[in-house]
């Protein structure tokens, strides 16, 4: 018979979140494939790898776009555009996005054709890269149960850490 739960203890929807977020960044960002190995895993499986990983560049292009933009927000933003180029490398990307800010954060690198183009703001070129974050870690939540077993793991913790981000871009580095 199992012991009823303590009257004081009632778990919210957001302490529930935390603990899963916690458990998928414990699990680490690997970029490990599927036993299955590539190109023997179902396509579905491929195609999720490689839009998480297109999606990865897209937004690490936009990290680039809004230091060359804002230089003073540099030493705030450049941690986070090289994790999240490692999420892109942590899902097969194989593009030239780079780890080093020389790389990708010069201003005569072009952006890709659909990138908006970084406000004059600094505020709201945070909040620009927040909202990105955020849509970017909601659409990977959507698609974990949509993902084989490894591959969910990875894009759990990566969510995870987009949420971190847009945290750090909106509360924590004020």
């Amino acid at each position: 018979m199992p012991f009823p739960p303590h009257p004081r203890i009632r778990l919210r929807r957001r302490s529930l979140f935390a603990s899963a977020a916690g458990a998928a960044l414990v699990a680490g960002c690997t970029g490990a494939l599927d036993p299955a190995g590539p190109g023997r895993g179902s396509s579905a499986a491929d195609r999720a790898r490689a839009r998480a990983a297109r999606d990865s560049e897209k937004l690490a292009e936009r990290y680039a776009a809004v230091i060359a933009a804002h230089p003073a927000l540099a030493a705030r933003l450049e941690p986070l555009r090289v994790q999240v180029v490692r999420h892109a490398h942590a899902f097969g990307s194989r593009a030239g996005t780079s780890a080093s800010p020389s790389a990708s954060a010069s201003p005569s690198t072009s952006a890709s054709p659909a990138a908006p183009a970084v406000p004059a703001d600094p505020k709201a070129a945070l909040a620009g890269l927040a909202q990105a974050e955020r849509a970017l870690a909601d659409r990977r939540t959507d698609a974990l149960l949509k993902v084989p077993g490894e591959l969910a793991r990875l894009m759990a913790s990566v969510a995870a850490a987009g949420a971190a981000h847009v945290y750090l871009l909106t509360e924590g580095g004020q």
